[in-house]
């Protein structure tokens, strides 16, 4: 059937093009509320109005309603990526501070080990429910590890002038400062993860929202408390850099002229809110919690209780498994503390509908908002599984380019022993703290699982697996190996590299990583 032709004295006459704009105009945007900028910018898609001309118009009243209708409502979650926030989260535990940076898309940087006095910064005191016997214990080992850190830094500081000269050109404040940070180096093995800290976030408010529901599902107090002070944060008001010089310059005004004041003082003075819309229903993953008891028990009935095996360092998986064999093996992965190897070997003897059951359970509780579990983030063609002291992971945890699946801390793997304690004369103290501090874990954890791992210090190991493509695995095969880097993750980044030359002998020449086994000159940084 033909449709009839538009009448053509009833079509409006085209209206004349625009004169041709060739002048790109760019411009930085100060000063916005983050919301509203947000809202500014998601109007590009929706009206043709500038930037500029959005924002003289938006108000952080609109800015709100518009996110009400379009990020909850519609489910448009990619207008949060638009809001940047800036956090200062101070006075943390270390293993709080390993969980809330767990984020594929997180910017921040945190109190350095190397470059600080940790003794000076207090550590968090867990919950025991009443049980004074275990507290009084915790609190002793905790206090012995700090000791013992002390008694180390110096020891090996002073190890360190006796063996490495001060070049003449070299001041000795840089020279002592320089051994200081290297002291620094091995003394941190010794820090428990109840050591508080302190860091600084910039996350795009999806982000954050996502951070805190996460952090709101933690088994642990402290987390949960961290996870509840931050979405008041986002929905309180934010602190001011210029607070005090703005109040100043308000009063003057006012003495000026009282009825200039007063709009000085709405402009000036004005109560700022991060993302108090955005982050206004985060709540606890019950997909997550619900999903976590579920693989623990799943992984404790498939291996039964087996012995840990022994694994290298640096563990590279080849490519010669079904994804179905790999979401399944990851899926329990996280779960228990087996090496990826181990756990497989397991799953392959599976049926295939009992391997099917175990990808189906991690997406048994899902949501209709839940993202999949980053367990499912599986196919990379380079698979690492890494065995390391928790301090170097905690370098490594910055990669974020690589997904990255983590497991719980626990005394079972052993610790490390840091370069520079031999030559100090200090082995035989450090391991009987280390081992006094994986004894009290022991005892802790019968009847206090979650707060015994405070208690552990930074050189018990942990398995984490990385999963990456072959330039990420360059970039920090390169960048980890330099020589200023830490000794622990620089063994790690030389076996990551040795690990692929063995596998693909033709990529290896595409690496430029440092030998470590080439001597360190111990005053370059």
């Amino acid at each position: 059937m033909l449709l009839p032709m538009p009448d053509r004295e009833a079509t409006p006459a085209l209206q004349p093009a625009e004169a041709p704009q060739n002048r790109t105009e760019i411009f930085a945007v100060h000063g916005a509320d983050p919301e509203v900028l947000a809202y500014a910018m998601a109007k590009y898609s929706r009206s043709a109005l500038s930037m500029r001309e959005s924002l003289k118009e938006i108000s952080s009243q609109r800015a709100e309603q518009f996110l009400n209708t379009f990020y909850f409502q519609y489910g448009h979650r990619s207008i949060a990526d638009l809001a940047h926030l800036a956090f200062a989260i101070e006075r943390l535990s270390l293993l709080a501070a390993i969980v809330l940076v767990d984020e594929q898309r997180w910017d921040g940087q945190e109190r350095s080990t190397r470059y600080q006095n940790f003794r000076k910064s207090g550590w968090y005191m867990p919950e025991f429910g009443g049980d004074m016997s275990a507290a009084g214990s915790f609190r002793e080992s905790v206090e012995a590890l700090f000791g013992t850190y002390h008694e180390v830094a110096e020891g090996v500081l002073e190890s360190l002038k006796l063996r490495v000269p001060r070049p003449e050109e070299m001041k000795p404040e840089t020279w002592e400062r320089t051994l200081k940070a290297r002291a620094f180096d091995v003394a941190r093995y010794l820090l428990p993860l109840a050591t508080n800290t302190s860091l600084g976030q910039i996350v795009n408010a999806r982000t954050l929202e996502t951070q805190i529901s996460r952090l709101l599902s933690s088994e642990f107090t402290e987390i949960r408390q961290l996870g509840e002070t931050l979405r008041e944060a986002a929905s309180g008001s934010a602190w001011n850099v210029h607070v005090e010089e703005l109040a100043k310059l308000q009063k003057e005004i006012a003495a000026l002229d009282p009825a200039l004041g007063e709009q000085a003082a709405a402009l000036l003075t004005r109560e700022v809110k991060t993302a108090p819309t955005l982050v206004k229903y985060a709540a606890p993953n019950e997909y997550e919690m619900a999903t976590r008891g579920e693989l623990r028990q799943a992984a404790a009935e498939l291996l039964k209780g087996e012995p840990i095996e022994g694994a290298p360092a640096v563990d590279l998986i080849g490519g010669d498994e079904t994804l179905e064999v790999e979401l399944a093996t990851t899926l329990l992965y996280g779960a228990c503390h087996y090496p990826y190897r181990q756990i497989r070997r397991t799953v392959d003897d599976l049926s295939e509908a009992r391997r099917n059951e175990i990808i189906a359970l991690g997406a048994r509780h899902r949501g209709k908002h839940d993202e999949l579990l980053r367990e499912y983030s599986s196919g990379q063609a380079l698979r690492f599984d890494i065995l390391m002291d928790i301090g170097g992971f905690r370098d490594m945890h910055r990669h974020r380019k690589c997904v990255q699946i983590l497991q719980g801390f626990t005394s079972r793997l052993g610790y490390e022993i840091p370069e520079g304690l031999e030559e100090a004369g200090l082995v035989s103290l450090y391991r009987r703290a280390m081992d006094a501090a994986h004894g009290a874990f022991a005892k802790l954890a019968v009847g206090h699982p979650e707060s015994a791992q405070y208690v552990l210090p930074l050189g018990t190991r942990t398995r984490a697996l990385f999963k990456m493509d072959f330039a990420e695995a360059v970039y920090i095969s390169e960048l980890r190996s330099a020589p200023q880097g830490h000794f622990s993750y620089r063994r790690i980044a030389w076996e990551m590299y040795e690990a692929v030359r063995r596998q693909h002998p033709a990529l290896a020449k595409y690496f430029r990583v440092t030998d470590i086994r080439e001597p360190v000159d111990m005053l370059k940084r």
